[in-house]
């Protein structure tokens, strides 16, 4: 630990050196990078109180990314896991799960099965038409609301462009592990992708992509294995996705209009590790599986219109409504003549989501000061089937749950330029809410520019999260289980609050330089969790009754030289989780618990060749918490859980041909070929069956795999 100590200590001393340079620092006056999240216009990142993080839709083609998921393995404070029971992944912020993150598509909360933003399904999350990503850690509840409590990512799609007309189209082949055969092993993706500019007010952009996974084998045995052994199946699932896209805009003066429509289709495939036999005396005995697939269907509609009203005030508006099905479907598959029988299909999870904000800022015409008011509608409209989940409605096993959950928003922010260097920016929200108590967030913004380019930010926010479907609703009771949500639930509270310093200059010897050094601290009250309220015999229940705690101090130099672009980042990240177990009046130690992180990016531009060679690079260090669980006295108690440290790295080369209009990456994700993590629980078993001390596996993904992308791009007026 003293060497990752001094290794973080020495990238913070290289940030304030760099910062308190003289003689070798000129002025540097380029453009820069235009965002967008969280701001009361589109402004540089100079000028945004908020520090946001952008991943350049460079960096995405570095990866060879074709979802949300490919790129978030390489985010510093993100850390991504998948599950092998429904084929997902999810992206955990701080330690904080993927409900307090929320994922927006150009500032619109994307739909999920279980909220607004949140619980997002990174692979469903397709990068083809997107420009870029931009990320905002912290709380973000004034200008986004419930749930934005560790941060927010919003991906900035693409509309329009410099050409008359631009056609592309993608082939990827990928190897899943070491498995890969063109049609029942690895993974094969295509897009096409076409956009046209009538003239210099219209524009549409229309695309396509197919993403075929074909499961991951690992030591299973596939679905036409018939021996009993637990071997059936796959590691992790097979799953098709299909992706359709259009944007239609009109622009002119300050005037825009935009529709933008997403299709995302979604099979995913369940084989049972469990063979039944059929004896069929005097023949053969016969062999079958009950197996099935998860289909999901989701619609996403955007109306977005800005301009000016009265001359001066400015107004930016969007409508959405996103529809999402998941169907399941089960049959009996036949081994022998490998046929399915006896399907059946039935939506067990739908929502329906109408969604609008919008903002009028620009009261005063005044570059000093401008105020921007808000309102945001949320009405959802969501259906579980009991049949297939652990719900119920009414305190009733087998009746199918439908819940309508609306909230109506409003807030406001001002931002005032004291002077040239110093900005301030307080905001409020204001929820009312039909299912909880009426809800509010708050938030203040310093930004102060000092000599030589240092920037200094510094902001508070207060924010909230809801309940979700399952902590709400969920029954399951049988003989060995009684698992209850509790309609009874408050939104959790929290606060955040950041200080950081950031330095871009230019050096004598034409290198540039940035550092950018942050400190985070969060806290989250009345945090849900699935308490112990009976020992014997054994039963949970979701309740308001812990606390979360979190200190992170980051920092990330950038450095540009010639055809060099380097990237080093590090951050400390300290986190207490307080556990109270109701039925036992045990109520854990707020110890901290400390985990050293890195990750890094390194490229070098050959321009001779119109070669680019890419390596990104990623550590996460031990994590440790406490669990509660029974040991093996069968006492309840708390448990230290420990997961092993691991490291990603992903590299690739780019080449083009034909001035740019064909380009070749090759390349290898997760070369140090993680699978699965180790996690130790000393003295517990986690629950129920606990047996004194356990360790057990955590699924990251599939190990080390090797893709080759051909892409074809032309562009003409």
């Amino acid at each position: 630990m003293k060497i990752k100590i001094t290794l973080f200590a020495g990238l913070l001393i290289s940030t304030y050196s760099f910062a308190q340079q003289k003689d070798s620092v000129v002025s540097q006056e380029k453009l820069s990078e235009v965002v967008v999240t969280g701001q009361l216009e589109p402004q540089s990142i100079k000028k945004s109180v908020f520090n946001v993080r952008v991943i350049s839709k460079e960096n995405i083609k570095q990866l060879a990314a074709n979802n949300l998921a490919d790129v978030l393995n390489q985010y510093l404070n993100i850390t991504v896991t998948s599950s092998g029971q429904d084929g997902r992944s999810k992206a955990s912020m701080f330690g904080l799960d993927s409900q307090y993150f929320k994922i927006l598509v150009d500032n619109i909360p994307l739909v999920s099965d279980t909220g607004m933003g949140t619980n997002v399904d990174l692979t469903q999350v397709n990068l083809d038409d997107v420009e870029r990503i931009e990320i905002i850690e912290g709380s973000m509840g004034v200008t986004h609301g419930a749930n934005a409590v560790s941060g927010i990512l919003n991906i900035i799609t693409k509309k329009g462009g410099g050409y008359k007309w631009q056609i592309g189209a993608t082939i990827q082949e990928e190897t899943v592990g070491k498995e890969f055969a063109f049609f029942d092993k690895g993974r094969h993706i295509q897009s096409a992708k076409i956009a046209h500019n009538f003239n210099e007010n219209w524009f549409v952009n229309i695309g396509g992509n197919r993403n075929a996974m074909a499961g991951y084998y690992e030591n299973r045995q596939g679905k036409d294995y018939d021996i009993n052994d637990g071997l059936r199946g796959y590691t992790q699932l097979p799953k098709e996705q299909l992706v359709g896209n259009a944007i239609v805009g009109y622009q002119k003066d300050a005037f825009r209009i935009f529709y933008k429509f997403d299709y995302y289709g979604e099979d995913v495939h369940y084989y049972n590790p469990l063979v039944n036999i059929t004896d069929n005396y005097p023949f053969p005995d016969t062999y079958f599986s009950r197996d099935k697939r998860y289909i999901t269907n989701r619609y996403y509609h955007h109306l977005n219109a800005s301009g000016n009203l009265f001359s001066t005030l400015k107004y930016n508006v969007s409508v959405s409504q996103q529809k999402q099905e998941r169907d399941l479907e089960n049959f009996v598959y036949h081994l022998d003549t490998k046929q399915e029988t006896d399907n059946t299909r039935d939506t067990y999870q739908s929502k329906e989501v109408f969604y609008s904000t919008g903002t009028l800022s620009n009261f005063f015409d005044n570059k000093k000061v401008d105020f921007q008011l808000g309102y945001e509608i949320t009405n959802e409209n969501g259906f579980y089937d009991s049949s297939v989940g652990a719900f119920r409605d009414d305190s009733q096993q087998g009746v199918d749950i439908r819940k309508r959950l609306e909230n109506y928003d409003v807030f406001s922010v001002a931002e005032i330029g004291v002077s040239d260097r110093f900005s301030i920016r307080p905001g409020l929200r204001f929820s009312f809410q039909t299912a909880f108590d009426n809800q509010y967030a708050s938030s203040l913004g310093l930004r102060y520019l000092f000599d030589k380019g240092l920037e200094a930010r510094g902001s508070f926010g207060k924010a909230y999260r809801t309940p979700n479907f399952d902590e709400l609703y969920t029954y399951f009771v049988d003989s060995n289980h009684n698992m209850q949500g509790n309609p009874d639930l408050i939104p959790e509270t929290s606060s955040s609050y950041e200080v950081s310093l950031k330095r871009a200059c230019t050096l004598g010897s034409g290198a540039q330089i940035s550092n950018n050094l942050a400190v985070t601290y969060l806290d989250v009250n009345d945090r849900i969790d699935l308490v112990t309220t009976q020992v014997t015999p054994l039963s949970y229940k979701y309740l308001n009754i812990n606390k979360y705690k979190m200190w992170n101090i980051s920092t990330v130099e950038q450095f540009t030289y010639k055809n060099w672009n380097v990237m080093l980042g590090a951050a400390v990240v300290g986190i207490s989780r307080t556990l109270d177990l109701a039925a036992e009046n045990l109520v854990s130690d707020d110890k901290f618990f400390y985990s050293f992180r890195i990750n890094s990016n390194v490229s070098y531009n050959i321009t001779k060749w119109n070669t680019l060679i890419a390596v990104f690079y990623k550590y996460n260090g031990q994590q440790q918490q406490y669990v509660a669980g029974t040991g093996a006295d069968g006492k309840a108690g708390f448990f230290l859980n420990t997961l092993e440290p691991f490291s990603y790295m992903d590299a690739s080369i780019r080449k083009t041909f034909f001035k740019n209009q064909f380009e070749v990456t090759v390349g290898a994700r997760n070369l140090f070929d993680v699978t699965n993590l180790q996690s130790m629980q000393n003295g517990g078993g986690g629950g129920a069956h606990g047996d004194g001390g356990t360790t057990s596996n955590m699924l990251m993904g599939y190990g080390r795999s090797y893709f080759l992308k051909l892409t074809y791009n032309l562009n003409f007026n």
